[in-house]
């Protein structure tokens, strides 16, 4: 049985390198703030990675300076930002905001951070998700680093990890077109994020597709 149209959408082409393009659908992309009936969800993609500036440490052979490995760990989810209790920018309309899986780490700028996927808490459907990365603001309510994923992909996030060497890692499903069923995806992927800079690269690569 196929689900409300509301849920339906195309992958658009992320600003991120995709290693898997042939199995995502272009289309368009980019931030903005667009608002329909609130039946129908749309994403205002907001916020920007965090500019962390490069440590710099003495080289014991000649007493120069030299880049520092920045010292990536796991966080316990009390000591990071708390997902739900941050303003993301979804637009659910009279529907709450649920967050699907998230973890708690320093990604090496000596900051507590969170990576979250969330989506829309509907009563039926598969709501798409996003993935942000936040810090800690004012007041005790987190602020949105950067947008990882797009609700505009139509993707379902499984799983998000930190690897040792401070690369984000991910699972997430979806669909090719509005015709395939809403029960079953035809498109999965691996993701990674790498920190390049101020911002983040993404890269992706096709996975098995697995029916829950």
């Amino acid at each position: 049985m196929r689900t409300p149209t509301r849920w339906r959408g195309r992958l658009v082409e992320t600003a991120v390198k995709a290693t898997a393009e042939q199995q995502t659908p272009q289309g368009r992309s980019g931030p903005g703030h667009v608002r329909t009936a609130p039946w129908h969800w749309v994403l205002t993609v907001a916020g920007t990675a965090a500019v962390v500036g490069t440590a710099l440490a003495a080289d014991p052979a000649t007493g120069t300076p030299a880049p520092a490995r920045p010292t990536v760990k796991a966080l316990p989810a009390a000591a990071a930002p708390d997902p739900a209790k941050a303003e993301l920018p979804l637009d659910c309309g009279p529907f709450p905001v649920k967050i699907s899986v998230s973890f708690a780490a320093d990604l090496g700028d000596g900051r507590p951070g969170t990576v979250a996927a969330a989506h829309c808490a509907a009563e039926n459907g598969t709501p798409p998700d996003a993935v942000y990365l936040l810090g800690p603001g004012t007041a005790g309510r987190p602020v949105v680093l950067a947008t990882l994923v797009s609700e505009r992909e139509n993707l379902t996030v499984s799983r998000l990890g930190l690897r040792s060497d401070g690369v984000i890692t991910g699972h997430a499903q979806g669909y090719s077109s509005d015709d395939v069923p809403r029960f079953s995806p035809d498109i999965s992927l691996d993701l990674t994020w790498t920190r390049r800079g101020g911002g983040w690269d993404r890269s992706q690569t096709a996975a098995p597709v697995t029916l829950t």
